[in-house]
């Protein structure tokens, strides 16, 4: 492999579906990306068969042998203790070692978090890596965090979870100045919990060049009023869950609707672009990948149970990460902030 290539580290053994999904999403990737290099971690006997039929990913591919996988079900703490020669811990381990930029995996997320801050170590500033998600909007797409890494949250930590999110959506979307909202139950300054009021007040005297526009409410968000939707992984894994559903149940609906008649079947017939672009609109699987952002390396969560074509997507959104300035512009950002920090308490003692 050349130096100059983008390497990827996958993990071909996490997920439901591994490893044959996690191939053919590898597949639809390179075949989109020839530049793209990739370590594929697993049990070669399994990756072999399919990889050796397909020129091109034989070509971008090198097998690293494991047959250690963790399980779907496995508990973070229990993941960590037998992590040694699993193919999720090898893929980390590449990025750690610099052989690879990012890491990609389907598998269990709490082992994947909690094994990414072990080998990966938090970045200076960070207290809490936070799970991002890319959320459609009817203005395209909003970067919300954390969704799920985080249940308890401090002030501080929201606003490190501001920089990072802000420093992901220029990275993804290319946005220049990303507006940023934290997620509350009202827009009104006086409306929250403290925490929330803490952070929004430690934003709004912040000074590092971050676009904070206030407080946004939970409709606001796939209304796409911000960029960037800041909250605690507890209330957001609830948000992005129900979102989740609001979707299968109005998609459930729509099918319904379209087979109820005769007439609502030919109908269907003739809206059938408009549907298909709807169902594009509304599918996770084109905005399938979450980055674990904090830890020292860019780690990416694709949904377990993504198709191939999911896969794919997260395999893409990992490489666009991994080919820009994200991590040193967090590290900057997270630099002058605590900084700032500082100053203020010096001042406040003196």
């Amino acid at each position: 492999m050349s130096s100059n290539d983008l390497v990827l580290s996958v993990d071909a053994m996490g997920g439901d579906n591994a490893p044959g999904i996690v191939l053919e999403g590898l597949l639809t990737f390179v075949r989109a990306h020839p530049n793209a290099r990739a370590l594929v971690h697993g049990d070669a006997s399994k990756l072999s068969s399919f990889i050796d039929q397909h020129a091109e990913l034989k070509a971008a591919c090198e097998i690293r042998h494991t047959d250690k996988a963790v399980a779907m079900d496995a508990k973070p703490s229990q993941a960590l203790k037998g992590r040694k020669d699993t193919s999720m811990c090898n893929m980390l381990e590449s990025v750690k070692t610099g052989e690879a930029s990012v890491a990609v995996s389907a598998g269990n997320t709490g082992a994947l978090m909690a094994m990414s801050t072990f080998v990966l170590k938090r970045m200076p500033g960070v207290h809490r890596p936070a799970l991002t998600a890319l959320w459609p909007t009817v203005r395209g797409s909003s970067v919300v965090l954390d969704v799920g890494a985080n249940v308890e949250v401090d002030a501080e930590q929201l606003v490190e979870f501001a920089i990072m999110g802000s420093a992901y959506a220029r990275a993804i979307n290319g946005l220049e100045r990303p507006t940023i909202g934290l997620l509350n139950i009202g827009s009104e300054e006086m409306k929250g919990i403290e925490t929330v009021k803490g952070a929004a007040e430690l934003l709004r005297n912040l000074d590092i060049g971050l676009n904070y526009k206030g407080f946004v409410e939970g409709n606001d968000i796939s209304l796409g009023t911000t960029d960037v939707v800041v909250t605690d992984g507890y209330t957001g894994n609830i948000a992005l869950k129900t979102a989740e559903g609001t979707a299968k149940f109005i998609g459930g609906l729509m099918r319904d609707a379209l087979k109820s008649s005769p007439v609502s079947m030919a109908g269907g017939l003739l809206a059938r672009s408009s549907l298909s672009k709807l169902k594009d609109r509304i599918d996770p699987n084109k905005i399938n990948g979450g980055v674990l952002l904090g830890v020292n390396g860019i780690v990416l969560k694709s949904h377990g149970g993504a198709t191939a074509e999911g896969f794919a997507t997260a395999l893409r959104i990992a490489y666009s990460v991994g080919n820009s300035t994200f991590i040193r512009d967090v590290e900057e950002s997270l630099t002058l902030f605590k900084a700032s920090q500082t100053d203020t308490r010096e001042t406040i003692v003196s």
